[in-house]
């Protein structure tokens, strides 16, 4: 459990053990372990089911003691006698992440006094539509992996294994796009001039721009743009890295509901899958890793691979 990086004093004082792991604007994770270990010495003999009864018990007792203090936090700061501020307990976490402010997964096994068994995810990367899916679905597996207790060399088993998957496979392109829209198509664009077959490109050209414009280039230049539409400003698509390749583009763009026969060949045979899997999943890996206190290692020839 990522520990809050700078306690503020109205938590505890500096000098002070801070239990509490992760708050925002209406509420507040406490990290219990101490708390429980202090009233069960029989801690480590308990069940997972007895450890989270056992902390609902607790939780119970604090939220009538904290909407106890409301009466008079009522009257000395707002001078009323009524009020209707309570605290709440909300859930029971057997364990979770936090990366940074509403970006965090948690795993809850009671909710409101009935047991449950779900992840609850908020604002992390990979659930961003701008995500592929596949590599989204891999990151949610693997980070309820390690919410649920599986070893790094497990999880770093699975890494290897999905990196072959993308790189070695015959995964369809259209998985591993990056999906999003394309809003300033036509303020990159340069006037194509005689003699060229590439439109001219505006310095600053974002990657998804100029992926699209590529896409367009090679419609006209295999006159295909009769029968299939060009990309316009506005338009969602995805995009993909290339290898070395003829016509020497980088990045090419697509339209899932209308791909011409002669493009998919074309990017069947020049995707960089590689490049895909280290540029979209590689940096998130290693801020996840980092988080966790591990290092991650992508080349299993390594003679020391995993970090017991």
């Amino acid at each position: 459990m990522k520990h809050i990086e700078e306690t503020p004093w109205w938590i505890c004082d500096k000098e002070d053990t801070n239990y509490c792991a992760y708050s925002d604007t209406d509420s507040i994770y406490i990290h219990a372990e101490p708390l429980l270990r202090h009233l069960h010495p029989n801690f480590d003999e308990m069940s997972s089911e007895e450890k989270d009864n056992a902390l609902e018990k607790v939780a119970l007792k604090y939220q009538d003691i904290i909407t106890g203090y409301y009466d008079q936090l009522a009257k000395e700061c707002f001078n009323v006698d009524s009020h209707r501020l309570e605290m709440k307990t909300e859930c029971v976490i057997r364990s979770a992440y936090f990366r940074a402010t509403r970006r965090y997964a948690q795993w809850i096994t009671k909710q409101e006094g009935i047991d449950k068994e779900s992840l609850d995810v908020k604002g992390l990367e990979f659930m961003k539509t701008n995500f592929p899916p596949v590599f989204g679905k891999f990151f949610k597996m693997i980070l309820e992996k390690v919410l649920k207790g599986t070893p790094q060399s497990e999880i770093d088993k699975l890494v290897l294994d999905f990196q072959e998957e993308i790189v070695n496979s015959d995964i369809d392109i259209t998985l591993l796009g990056n999906p999003t829209s394309v809003k300033t198509l036509n303020n990159y664009v340069g006037k194509l001039k005689a003699g060229e077959y590439l439109s001219p490109l505006i310095k600053g050209a974002p990657a998804n721009v100029t992926s699209a414009i590529r896409y367009n280039d090679l419609l006209r230049l295999w006159n295909l743009n009769k029968q299939h539409s060009n990309i316009v400003q506005g338009d969602k698509i995805k995009w993909v890295y290339l290898k070395d390749n003829p016509y020497r583009i980088e990045k090419l763009a697509f339209l899932e509901f209308d791909m011409p026969d002669k493009i998919k060949e074309f990017l069947i045979k020049y995707i960089d899958r590689r490049k895909s899997f280290e540029t979209i999943v590689v940096n998130k890996l290693e801020g996840f890793y980092s988080d966790l206190g591990w290092v991650l290692n992508l080349n299993p020839y390594k003679t020391k691979f995993f970090n017991f």
